[in-house]
């Protein structure tokens, strides 16, 4: 026994948990809802029943032959999240993440794997609804699986469809013992059941469903009310509390979103060069996060030829973008440019000027080796030049991973010596060009697919 406050705190209520013995082998076409009935269970209104989902599965036909499983897991996955030799954790297409996505080769023949439910929370409501109608009883049907989670070792069973059961207790709002406010508490109640129900069905022992009985108050509307209210085109009711897809974090609320090497490449692969901006201010800690990933680029000769000057003030970047406009603008009518023309090339620096933060890479050779021939000093800078190019990719790149856009614009490499006259830099201060920082006005435009073996040559 335990107790459970939930919406009626202070009042103790206790609840029991037992397995329903008697059930057949389950085929593809069974009703469960009949295979439960004739079990005796013995249910009474505000009873919870905790499936597997390895017999709905079943009885929705959803064994399917596959000599490879790994085919399988491709076919059900969404996306993958994290990978680490042949485990691979994935969004499946019922939106959940986990292990495989949740394609199962135990308890099946040989030759055939078993998929999760098409829909888990549908088939909670056609067992709900098949009880009522053969017992006249007001249930909650919660079905389970078995999962991992990030950061604990072990299995537990959790929900992945309901029907007629609250399967969260939002406590924000209200106030602990002691009268602390609750701000970020929400209990997932229908996991609680699931993993109680796991206690007594146990892994092998053959009890793939489970009851509660205690916690009518977790019930939700009666069966024959959502069933004749809402039935859909299949028979099947909806369920009046939540369904378990409420249980999945959506993706913009989740931190977790990618396993390591996976966020890797999904920075990688989807910075972009944004050249519109909102108004929105740029958290500086986020800027320097980024310079420290930066400073963890290859360089020769054990050497540190990084440094990044950030325009933080709107004084700061206006006096330095006039005085580069101005130089450009000389250098342009030097060149025999139009006024049309240089008017429309001074235009493109206007990404600098709206992006509301500003970083200028410079390069410093301190450490390099000079050889007194033209061809290795040359070859020597440019070991630096790509040394430097490297860590600005790698400062693009941390800045997409924190959800920051920037454009990479070499105009300061054409006026070296007005940038570092302006930003009162070092002589030996290369600027690299300038990267403007900032939260994209919108989506960046999709980027044509690139396939690596147009840029390889092997031999």
């Amino acid at each position: 026994m335990t107790s459970y406050g939930g919406e009626n705190a202070g009042a103790v209520a206790s609840y029991s948990v037992r397995a329903l013995g008697g059930l057949p082998e389950v085929r593809a076409g069974d009703d469960l809802a009949k295979l439960i009935v004739a079990a005796g269970p013995g249910l009474v209104d505000g009873d919870i029943l905790l499936v597997t989902s390895k017999i709905v599965s079943k009885a929705e036909g959803r064994t399917v032959e596959a000599r490879d499983r790994e085919a399988a897991i491709d076919a059900e996955t969404v996306r993958v999240v994290a990978r680490r030799g042949p485990l691979r954790i994935v969004e499946n297409r019922q939106g959940l993440v986990m292990a495989a996505a949740g394609v199962d080769a135990s308890n099946t023949p040989s030759g055939t794997v078993l998929l999760l439910p098409e829909d888990s929370d549908a088939s909670a409501r056609a067992i709900r609804d098949g009880l009522w109608d053969a017992l006249g009883v007001d249930v909650g049907v919660i079905v389970t699986d078995t999962f991992g989670r990030p950061w604990r070792n072990g299995l537990t069973d959790v929900a992945i469809g309901a029907a007629g059961v609250r399967v969260l207790d939002d406590l924000r709002g209200g106030t602990d013992a002691h009268g602390n406010p609750l701000s970020a508490t929400v209990v997932a109640l229908a996991d609680e059941l699931a993993a109680a129900g796991d206690l007594v069905k146990g892994k092998t022992a053959g009890l793939p469903v489970a009851v509660v009985t205690g916690l009518a108050g977790l019930v939700g509307e009666p069966a024959s009310v959502a069933g004749s209210a809402s039935r859909s085109a299949s028979g099947a009711s909806s369920a009046s509390a939540d369904g378990a897809r409420a249980l999945v974090r959506v993706a913009a609320d989740d931190m977790f979103r990618l396993g390591t090497s996976e966020a890797v490449r999904e920075a990688v692969t989807q910075r972009r060069t944004v050249r519109e901006f909102t108004d929105d201010p740029v958290d500086a800690g986020a800027v320097r996060r980024a310079v420290a990933a930066a400073v963890t680029a290859p360089a020769p000769h054990h050497t540190t030829p990084w440094r990044f000057v950030l325009l933080e003030s709107p004084e700061s970047r206006i006096r330095l973008l006039d005085a580069m406009r101005d130089a450009w603008i000389v250098d342009l009518r030097r060149d025999g440019k139009s006024e049309e023309s240089v008017a429309k090339r001074v235009r493109r620096g206007d990404v600098l000027r709206a992006a509301p933060y500003l970083v200028v890479p410079c390069l410093v050779t301190d450490g390099a080796h000079t050889y007194g021939d033209a061809r290795r000093d040359t070859a020597e800078r440019e070991m630096f030049v790509v040394a430097t190019g490297a860590g600005v990719q790698n400062f693009l790149v941390a800045l997409a991973g924190e959800r920051l856009g920037s454009a990479w614009v070499s105009s300061t490499m054409f006026c070296r010596d007005v940038v570092r006259d302006v930003l009162e830099l070092p002589p030996n201060w290369d600027p690299m060009g300038a990267v403007a920082v900032g939260h994209a006005a919108a989506e960046p435009k999709r980027r044509p697919e690139r396939a690596a073996e147009d840029f390889i040559e092997v031999r």
